[in-house]
């Protein structure tokens, strides 16, 4: 079977000018009102869809790596495509999801900060929002491994907004939400100020999660309000999260510790 390169007769090295011209020729030379071939309006329809795939980056890459394209020869660098198209963002974009998947996360990481330094750029108006999804999840991995807490949780609420208007993540979105409640609850109160993590959680309450996990979520928010010495707020936060889940693991002696402040 020949392979998309064969059918259009370039190498597999060629340039996205060169895969055009080549397509124009073979196909005025296909084309049924030129020959009378009784293949060619199969080999015509063949030809467009080798020329789809290997004119779009992304599936040509895919196409590359299922295929085993000539294994040894020249093949088409794909990163270095992206990385020459520097003024175009969706392609910088997709250079950072790329990075992401093949063990560059430190390249990937520098080029998202570039980007979106003051300049509005946001990952999610560049690619498909599964992509996106994808994409934003790998980035805040990284940033929670760093350190940089903050920009991991922005990531991490993007895609619970994205994921309440169409389910994506499905039964893996045990996953965002068992990483946003370590970050929020666990590593952020030991290096942000109460008041800073309290604002993430009111944020996570609102985003509807389980009654299970908005509980957890408004306990947390009541013992460092306690923390605060807003018991007021402290035990009408424990007093919602009881509404939701009557078995709150650690209720009774949050209750104790409201009780001695009142």
């Amino acid at each position: 079977m020949q392979s998309y390169y064969d059918l259009l007769q370039v190498e597999i090295s060629c340039s996205p000018e060169e895969l055009r011209t080549a397509f124009r020729r073979r196909a005025k030379e296909l084309h049924p009102d030129v020959t009378s071939a009784a293949e060619s309006v199969e080999t015509m329809r063949l030809l467009i869809q080798a020329y789809r795939t290997l004119s779009d980056p992304i599936l040509r890459e895919d196409y590359d790596r299922r295929h085993g394209v000539h294994l040894g020869a020249v093949r088409f660098d794909y990163r270095e495509f992206l990385r020459e198209r520097c003024d175009d963002l969706t392609s910088q974009a997709r250079l950072i999801f790329f990075d992401l998947l093949h063990n560059s996360a430190e390249q990937a990481l520098e080029l998202y900060g570039q980007l979106g330094a003051g300049n509005g750029f946001r990952l999610q108006d560049h690619l498909d929002r599964e992509d996106f999804m994808d994409c934003a999840y790998l980035l805040a991995e990284e940033y929670e491994r760093r350190g940089e807490l903050n920009k991991a949780y922005d990531l991490l609420v993007d895609i619970v907004r994205f994921e309440r208007e169409r389910p994506y993540f499905r039964h893996f979105f045990e996953e965002v939400t068992a990483r946003l409640r370590s970050i929020v609850c666990f590593r952020m109160p030991a290096i942000l100020e109460t008041d800073q993590v309290i604002r993430r959680l009111d944020e996570l309450v609102d985003l509807h999660f389980t009654r299970k996990d908005t509980a957890f979520f408004l306990k947390k928010a009541a013992e460092l309000h306690l923390e605060n010495d807003n018991v007021g707020d402290a035990a009408e936060c424990l007093r919602r999260g009881l509404e939701l889940d009557q078995k709150l693991s650690g209720h009774k002696k949050l209750l104790e510790k409201i009780a001695r402040y009142a």
